[in-house]
């Protein structure tokens, strides 16, 4: 997805030519998470997406393993953090729109204050998705990847 910032925004770019420093970009941005958000992963097949995912829920202390819901097209997970209960990790690869997403009960989850949602492949169902939701481009820049997202300018 295209990130164009706005006056009131800043193009932030991470570069992580290891899989550890995209851990480590995701646990920092975790931290600023308190629940209710949408989090929109774009970026092309292999560019670190569910790795980052992985990463987060580590710092929301998931016990069980995250792996990508490619095929059951999200996956709930229990979290043991103070605000957060609930992560919802979707991958919208398979759908055709964001309808696909509300025929399934999105709307249900999206009204959760202790739910995190992280979606891969936003752009499928970019007629969905909030405007509020946070987008965060992963592209292949061997050996690693660049990571981009918009923040408020202070």
């Amino acid at each position: 997805m295209l990130l164009k910032p706005k006056n009131n925004q800043l193009l932030v770019e991470y570069y992580a030519p290891t899989v550890r420093q995209t851990a480590s970009l995701a646990r920092q941005l975790a931290k600023n998470w308190q629940g209710g958000q949408i989090i929109a992963l774009s970026g092309e097949l292999g560019t670190g997406k569910t790795s980052f995912v992985q990463s987060v829920a580590k710092y929301l202390k998931i016990a069980q393993p995250l792996v990508s819901p490619t095929f059951t097209i999200w996956q709930e997970y229990d979290c043991q953090h103070p605000t957060i209960k609930k992560l919802l990790h979707i991958d919208a690869y398979r759908l055709t729109g964001g309808q696909d997403l509300q025929n399934l009960g999105i709307t249900d989850w999206v009204k959760q204050p202790n739910c995190l949602i992280i979606i891969e492949w936003p752009e499928i169902v970019a007629d969905w998705l909030p405007q509020q939701a946070k987008i965060i481009n992963f592209q292949h820049q061997p050996p690693g990847r660049l990571i981009s997202w918009l923040e408020p300018r202070i």
